[in-house]
């Protein structure tokens, strides 16, 4: 091979580190020399070669470095001077060896021309013993970084910043690996996760029919220039027909979801209340079909089925039975359900009265119509070359105590409208799930209303790939996080994290000869990353692209000291109390 086919030209003297005494499947230790000693730092990248014959090469990682220090066996006895004092040991008498423990992590192979050059994540052939070890550094680490990247570029390359250990090579994401099997975001407040979202955002709209949705829960991405922005309307916007704002209406919800909503399980008459509103429901929903002449659907229908149907009849349903009176034998009795559902009533006439749900129950009459589920789903789903393709939905005026419900409910639509869309126009979508554990949690710590959320969710993530659908799990807790969906996401982009047991998470995630990365989360910088899976060539730490000024969210960490130094900042209290009333920080009427 030409010298200049060589991506390695290490140095005997200056990039030797050691030669290997130990070998495990994927660990081996090496005696370092202490000249070249300094060269060996934890995180850094050793190559270990394979057969002095072939330009083969193990790609290690330095997990830790030891200095081992031990007397002569000489030295056994106890050694004194003429005044019978015990001397100590010179240091040509004591033993130092330097063990350097590297974690194997690739194998590459020098091939015919730099594009030829073979790099497997897998370990072929593991070292011999006193395999020589160079430390790959440089010249040599700049050409290494850069074959990663030109193996990594391609048309699917997704660029994401720098490698961290070479100023000079780009670093890029297999772009379908990254997406088709999930991934997760994760890293502590403060780490650079929005802006890690906004800028992967930023460079995949400028595909033509990019289809990407986002979850905005606090509103942080409407700043972005990009994206087509719905909201869930608030109660100050029930009148109004805007394509921006995303009515749910509630007959979307299924069973369980709408039972989740009104009915409390812990009542005794918690059964009745199930039965008897399910067979109302279903009455209204087949009445409504066979109003619109759509007799072929009666025959599969379901309750599960998105119908519209008329609320109020089955509230008037419910009042009906709880006030029936029967003949009996002496008279007037109670009927069966008589009584058993006044608290259910009273919780119906609560949520639909409450303008914080008007989005669900006090809704345009046009989307009573059997065809508004159409504008609906081309709401969500549209990706037509002349519109943005990436969708930002802000649920920031939904109400906590639902918020799971209404999420897993979007969510849900999506899946299932691309399930039932023919293979053949079918476009592949992402949903970035922000701030992921507020309404994806272990299933220890679910309500009843995050429960119907997460069901949603774990089925999207454990069947959503073979219909083109992806989830990108952003959180900054990811020990809150089901573990079920966390197990299903292949990528994990890990920024800064300092609490324990969300390393601990990670770690999980992690096979155990990559654990050394763990180590390092509470150390990383502002929009630092450790990026493990799928899609990267290697296992790597990387400094993220920041996304442009106009397309930052508005997730910035606020500057206390400096906001306290400000002599004439004032607050319009009046409008802020306003806002809270009306619960929204619009300005328009």
């Amino acid at each position: 091979m030409a010298q200049s086919d060589k991506i390695f030209n290490f140095d005997q003297e200056d990039d030797f580190v050691g030669k290997v005494v130990y070998v495990d499947t994927n660990r081996q230790i090496l005696d370092a020399k202490s000249k070249t000693l300094h060269l060996a730092k934890v995180g850094r990248l050793i190559a270990v070669k394979i057969h002095s014959t072939s330009e083969e090469w193990v790609i290690a990682f330095v997990e830790r470095v030891v200095k081992n220090v031990s007397s002569s066996p000489l030295l056994n006895r106890e050694d004194t001077s003429e005044d019978g004092q015990l001397t100590e040991p010179s240091a040509s008498q004591l033993n130092i060896s330097n063990m350097v423990y590297i974690t194997a992590i690739a194998t590459y192979k020098a091939q015919k021309g730099i594009e030829e050059h073979f790099f497997s994540r897998s370990i072929q052939n593991i070292p011999d013993i006193d395999a020589d070890a160079f430390c790959i550094e440089g010249d040599n680490l700049e050409r290494f970084m850069k074959l990663l990247s030109i193996k990594s570029k391609s048309d699917v390359s997704l660029e994401i910043g720098r490698y961290s250990i070479s100023d000079k090579a780009r670093a890029q994401l297999d772009g379908n690996k990254f997406f088709q099997r999930h991934a997760a975001i994760l890293g502590s407040t403060g780490s650079g996760k929005s802006w890690t979202v906004a800028s992967i955002l930023e460079k995949a709209a400028e595909l033509p029919t990019v289809n990407i949705i986002v979850f905005d829960l606090h509103g942080e991405y409407n700043t972005l220039q990009f994206a087509k922005h719905l909201r869930i309307p608030g109660p100050d916007e029930l009148n109004s027909i805007k394509d921006s704002l995303l009515f749910l209406p509630y007959w979307l919800l299924n069973s369980e979801e709408i039972q989740a909503m009104f009915i409390d399980r812990s009542e005794f008459t918690a059964h009745n209340q199930v039965m008897m509103f399910q067979k109302l429901v279903g009455q209204e929903k087949k009445a409504f079909l066979e109003s619109q002449d759509k007799r072929e659907l009666l025959k599969t229908f379901t309750i599960d089925s998105p119908v519209p149907y008329s609320l109020s009849s089955v509230i008037a349903g419910l009042i009906e039975l709880n006030e029936e009176m029967v003949q009996g034998s002496r008279g007037l009795k109670m009927g069966d359900f008589n009584g058993q559902f006044s608290r259910l009533l009273a919780r119906l006439d609560v949520k639909l009265t409450d303008k914080r749900y008007g989005f669900l129950f006090q809704y345009p009459e046009s989307l009573q119509l059997y065809s508004s589920f159409y504008k609906i789903a081309q709401q969500l789903l549209e990706f037509r070359k002349d519109e943005k393709g990436i969708k930002v939905i802000d649920f920031s005026e939904v109400p906590s105590e639902i918020l799971p419900v209404i999420i897993g409910l979007v969510a849900r639509i999506i899946y299932n409208i691309q399930f039932w869309t023919n293979e053949d126009e079918r476009q592949p979508l992402a949903m970035i799930c922000d701030e992921a554990h507020l309404y994806l949690p272990k299933v220890s710590d679910t309500n009843k209303n995050e429960r119907r959320a997460l069901e949603n969710f774990e089925k999207i993530a454990k069947e959503g790939r073979k219909y083109g659908v992806s989830l990108v799990v952003v959180s900054q807790r990811p020990s809150d996080i089901s573990e079920t969906i966390l197990s299903q996401c292949n990528n994990i982009m890990a920024l800064r994290l300092s609490n324990k047991s969300d390393q601990n998470t990670i770690k999980a995630f992690m096979p155990d000869s990559l654990s050394l990365f763990a180590d390092i989360l509470p150390t990383l910088d502002i929009g630092e990353t450790i990026i493990l899976g799928d899609a990267v060539m290697l296992p790597s730490r990387i400094l993220l692209d920041k996304p442009r000024v106009e397309n930052r969210p508005r997730s910035a960490t606020i500057d206390f000291w400096s906001e306290w130094s400000k002599s004439d900042k004032t607050t319009d209290f009046e409008k802020s109390v306003e806002n809270y009333r009306k619960q929204s920080r619009r300005n328009e009427n």
